[in-house]
């Protein structure tokens, strides 16, 4: 592994004259592979607190530069097989985190809100740790993403006038995230959103698979109960509350 990140450090040019500066060895993603899809939903409305979270100023990923070099032997090994990572969140602000406490006890919810946790009150997400008020991903060492075929379709986007069916709804019905179909819709607190759950199709389950060892093969580690989060060992440390701004183009 060592091996490899040397290589990559090596051929990986990183134009720094064209990116904010950062602190702690964090880099904009898009200055190591510009060809991984970027999706930051905290920075939008289509989210599940419905409006961009604390802290999150820009669409960017922003990631620790090991994670970042990671991630870019992953995106090389699926352009062989016209697939692309496509990142929904990466380095989140430690104020974000708070934010997300604070939307969980705020006394309502809306039925947009209910389509990402639909069997859980938003109330119990905290103590059962789906929220948490300090996360791995103000670390950069954390990521939430999923897989992309190129050969497909993708030109269907989200509508917040639109009826969404809930998360774990047949793909046609739920939010289009313009990706493979995982079984279940992104940040989706429900227990068919556990990587190896069995109450999904044969293809679903072969999609988590395949993403799964992708990312594995670079020393990323699955969350259990979210297929879509992937940390690194050892790459993390103390947590940061810097906001995401706009990369200077």
């Amino acid at each position: 592994m060592k091996t490899v990140l040397t290589v990559l450090l090596a051929a990986a040019t990183i134009s720094s004259a064209h990116a904010r500066p950062l602190p702690g060895g964090f880099v904009y993603l898009r200055d190591i592979d510009p060809s991984i899809i970027q999706d930051i939903r905290y920075a939008t409305s289509n989210n599940f607190v419905g409006r961009p979270l604390a802290g999150y100023g820009a669409g960017e990923c922003v990631v620790k530069r090991e994670v970042g070099l990671r991630l870019k032997a992953v995106q090389e090994e699926l352009a062989g097989q016209n697939l692309s990572l496509k990142m929904f969140d990466c380095y989140r602000p430690a104020r974000a985190s708070l934010d997300m406490v604070k939307w969980s006890q705020n006394g309502h919810e809306t039925a947009a809100e209910r389509r990402y946790n639909p069997k859980i009150p938003k109330t119990e997400l905290f103590r059962l740790g789906y929220i948490a008020s300090r996360s791995q991903h103000s670390t950069g060492a954390a990521l939430d993403l999923t897989l992309v075929d190129l050969k497909a379709d993708n030109s269907a986007k989200y509508d917040p006038s639109k009826p969404y069916a809930d998360c774990t709804a047949p793909v046609a019905a739920r939010v289009p995230e313009g990706s493979v179909d995982m079984g279940t819709g992104y940040d989706c607190t429900d227990t068919k959103a556990h990587t190896a759950v069995t109450s999904i199709t044969p293809e679903q389950r072969a999609w988590r698979k395949r993403l799964v060892a992708a990312m594995a093969r670079q020393g990323f580690v699955n969350y259990s109960k979210e297929w879509w989060h992937f940390s690194l060992p050892g790459a993390g440390g103390a947590a940061y509350d810097f906001p995401i701004q706009p990369r200077r183009n």
